[in-house]
C-alpha cells in the first residue's frame, strides 16, 4: 500500500463514518492499520467505529473533536485520544468528564471560552452581536460538539455575520461534504444573502 492510497483510504473512511456507515468505515481504518500497524488514526478510527456500531451514543461526537483537534496538531490529537479512550474504558457514559479537564486546560492555553459558556452569556439576556464582537476581539469560541457549531452558525447568520458564517461552512463542507444540515444552513445563508442584495 503506497503512501497516497493510505491518505485516500483515510479519507473514504473519515467520510464514511461522517455519513454513520460504521460497517464501512471500520472495515477502511483496519485495512489502513493491517499495513500501517502503527497508525494512531487509523487505531482510533477503528475504536471510534467500533464503539458507534455498537451504539454508544457520544461516539459521533468524540470523533468529531479527533477531526477539530487533529487540524490543530496532528501528533498531539492523537495522544489525547489514545487517554480519552483508553480512560473511557469502553463506555461514554462519563463523556464530558474525559472531555472536560484536557479542554479546559486547552481553554486556558489558549484563551478560549467554551460555546457553552458564550450560550449562558446570551441565555443571560446579552445581546449577541455586542457579546460576540468583544469575544472576538479579546479571545476565541471553542465548539466541541456538531449541534453547537450549528447553531453558532445559524445565530452568526441571524445577527448579520453571513461572511464569516460562509467562512466557516465552506471549511465545514470541505471535511464533511455530505452532511445535510450543513448543507441545508448553506442554502438559508445564500438566501440571506439574496434578500440583502
Amino acid at each position: 500500500m503506497s503512501n497516497i492510497s493510505k491518505y485516500k483510504i483515510l479519507t473514504q473512511a473519515k467520510e464514511s463514518f461522517s455519513r454513520a456507515d460504521y460497517k464501512t468505515a471500520l472495515e477502511k481504518f483496519a485495512q489502513v492499520l493491517q499495513n500501517y500497524p502503527n497508525s494512531k488514526e487509523a487505531y482510533n478510527g477503528v475504536i471510534l467505529s467500533e464503539m458507534a456500531m455498537s451504539g454508544e451514543g457520544g461516539a459521533e461526537a468524540l470523533f468529531d473533536y479527533y477531526e477539530i483537534l487533529k487540524e490543530e496538531n496532528q501528533e498531539q490529537a492523537d495522544l489525547i485520544m489514545e487517554e480519552i479512550l483508553q480512560t473511557m474504558d469502553g463506555s461514554l457514559e462519563k463523556l464530558s468528564e474525559v472531555f472536560a479537564e484536557p479542554l479546559r486546560e486547552r481553554l486556558e492555553y489558549e484563551d478560549g471560552i467554551l460555546y457553552s459558556d458564550f450560550k449562558q452569556l446570551l441565555d443571560g439576556g446579552a445581546p449577541f452581536r455586542e457579546t460576540f464582537e468583544n469575544i472576538m476581539f479579546s479571545t476565541r469560541v471553542i465548539i466541541t460538539q456538531k449541534e453547537d457549531f450549528l447553531d453558532f452558525l445559524e445565530k452568526l447568520m441571524d445577527h448579520g455575520f453571513a461572511e464569516m458564517a460562509l467562512t466557516y461552512l465552506e471549511n465545514a463542507l470541505s471535511i464533511y461534504p455530505n452532511e445535510k444540515l450543513l448543507h441545508k444552513l448553506l442554502k438559508k445563508l445564500s438566501k440571506t444573502k439574496a434578500k440583502v442584495k
